[in-house]
């Protein structure tokens, strides 16, 4: 009986090699018919289909030619007759025949393995491949991620961007992430800021234009007071967003700070960047240079020990995506949508006393928030249960959600863990380095004067139409604490609870 194939392949590593691969062939194919026919599946489905079962197709591969080396190898080491083991002799039919069928199947092969590799390139970009594949340690980040601004964004258009080199760099770093998530050494919760996250200008800059002015804008927002009526505080605000450009020659308002008109540097000296005492900002016209030290934090160590870095769109922006609302913020915009009913008496109170507990798990925090709401109304307001009690359950469950959505005990994650820079409510944001304690050689101090970001256009319980001054008005404070706003962070008493 002639052999079908060249005698070096008749080994049984080789046959086992080739036994996996066409199952591996076959599931390929299989699995890929029900993606045509089903459409786009779950989060592993790409996974599988496009990594996993390529892999035990190539091991197949692997195999059949690791076998024919172990038959060369053995039949020269034992000085056996290896002349005749890689004959193909194409005046034999059955050599010639499966020669073209070789052939057929390793350009079969090589397409299948330049469309897997294409579907696996796009899997490993896609938003469910970096928000689902890697449960529990990204299931904050994906969750808040669907619940923000930029929930139509892929996750790579920030996190790596266009080009070769960044997607190899991001590629390498997430072999470590794999290992750490398959293994557990992940930390809780994931610290921010990322270390190797591609600067600003190459990722937000792409759609954000830097050079555009932009003028103000409005931002109304809704606060309610912890007493019994849940009195409405509004503010209404007319926001000095600015910007500049050498072509247009504008240079203004908040976005001074990344119009190329100027450049500004700064050193840290914690990792979340939230204590600034060294500031450096030029005139990139004139060529001035003004350096700001903290007069109650300067430098203590010698300058070229710390890091340098340029102020971007991320030292405000730092949770443009993936943020995390305090107790008091959900329970103000979940009061103001009308999904927590304000005529419960305290609610604003309760509610935001209920989030703020320490849960060790979800569940736990949904029992937990049902119970402290429930046995204060029992206690202090018995006749809400009866009077109102589908709209106190209505809100109970309404709270729970926006917990859900928010709070991740299990990574330890919540506003707490992640400082946002955006403003100066719960964090220092802006007075990190618009404090009046930040001093040049020529004694001028960087201005922390309210009206240089914002005018605030309304404000209070009657705030209205007939209420707005175009000019500005002074702040006022919802209760009496008399200048102690002025010469005091916001941060210091609001944490993101109740005061």
């Amino acid at each position: 009986m002639q052999a079908k194939l060249p005698r070096i392949f008749y080994n049984k590593i080789s046959l086992f090699g080739v036994a996996i691969a066409g199952v591996g062939l076959f599931i390929f194919l299989f699995l890929f018919a029900i993606l045509l026919v089903r459409g786009e599946g779950a989060s592993y489905a790409g996974l599988v289909i496009f990594i996993l079962v390529p892999s035990i197709l190539v091991f197949g591969i692997i195999l059949v030619v690791a076998g024919a080396v172990v038959q060369w190898v053995s039949k020269k080491r034992h000085k056996g007759d290896i002349s005749d083991l890689l004959i193909i002799n194409l005046g034999n039919p059955r050599h010639r025949n499966n020669t073209i069928i070789f052939a057929v199947l390793i350009i079969i092969f090589f397409f299948l393995s330049a469309f897997g590799s294409y579907q696996a390139y796009h899997y490993t970009d896609s938003v469910a491949f970096c928000g689902q594949l890697c449960h529990p340690p990204m299931k904050p980040e994906f969750v808040a991620y669907q619940n923000s601004p930029h929930a139509r964004v892929k996750c790579v258009e920030c996190h790596v961007g266009h080009g070769a080199n960044w997607y190899v760099k991001s590629k390498m770093s997430g072999l470590y992430q794999v290992y750490a998530t398959v293994f557990d050494k992940y930390p809780t919760p994931i610290p921010t800021p990322i270390k190797n996250l591609r600067p600003a200008r190459e990722t937000c800059e792409q759609c954000h234009w830097p050079e555009q002015f932009y003028g103000a804008q409005q931002k109304y927002t809704s606060h309610y007071l912890p007493d019994e009526q849940n009195t409405p505080w509004d503010i209404n605000l007319l926001i000095k967003t600015g910007g500049g450009s050498s072509k247009f020659g504008h240079s203004s308002g908040i976005h001074w700070h990344m119009n190329t008109l100027f450049e500004i540097e700064y050193i840290s000296t914690d990792d979340k960047r939230q204590n600034i005492p060294w500031i450096r900002a030029k005139d990139m016209v004139t060529g001035e240079v003004t350096v700001y030290m903290s007069t109650e934090e300067p430098l203590e160590h010698a300058f070229d020990t710390y890091e340098l870095r340029t102020m971007d769109c991320m030292d405000c922006h730092n949770r443009p995506t993936h943020i995390f609302l305090s107790p008091n913020e959900i329970v103000n915009l979940a009061i103001a949508v009308g999904q927590v009913d304000q005529s419960l008496p305290y609610i604003k109170k309760v509610a935001v006393e209920a989030m703020s507990n320490e849960y060790a798990t979800v569940p736990e925090a949904m029992d937990g928030i049902a119970t402290t709401i429930s046995v204060f109304y029992r206690a202090e307001y018995p006749d809400v249960l009866v009077d109102q009690e589908e709209a106190l359950r209505e809100s109970i469950t309404q709270l729970q959600e926006a917990y859900s959505r928010n709070f991740f005990p299990e990574m330890k994650v919540s506003w707490r863990n992640y400082p946002d820079n955006l403003g100066h409510l719960n964090f220092p944001g802006c007075f990190r380095c618009h404090d009046e304690k930040h001093e040049s050689s020529d004694g001028r101090m960087i201005s922390r004067e309210c009206n240089s970001c914002h005018l605030i256009l309304a404000q209070g319980p009657d705030e209205g139409e007939g209420k707005l001054d175009a000019s500005g008005m002074d702040f006022i404070h919802p209760v009496d604490i008399g200048e102690a706003w002025r010469e005091m962070p916001c941060s210091d008493c609001h944490e993101g609870v109740l005061p």
